[in-house]
């Protein structure tokens, strides 16, 4: 499926979209399985429970914005 050229960021969070960016762009879908999974285990090393929330909430986020910003940095 190909990126639109006017992505905005409600429409790079539909599934569709995120899942189109994922699968080409397979390199960048790695490290986001890697930041998604190793964030949490940082966050409890640095400072426990609170950090590995916080780090949850970070992986997260950046799962959902990495096609919305890569594809604007992009341009």
């Amino acid at each position: 499926m190909a990126q639109p050229s006017n992505l905005s960021l409600g429409h790079s969070l539909k599934t569709d979209q995120r899942k189109a960016f994922y699968e080409a762009h397979k390199d960048i879908a790695l490290v986001m399985v890697l930041v998604v999974f190793l964030f949490p285990l940082f966050g409890v090393y640095v400072s426990g429970l609170l950090g590995a929330a916080l780090a949850m909430l970070i992986s997260i986020a950046a799962y959902f914005l990495t096609p919305y910003v890569t594809l604007k940095l992009d341009k």
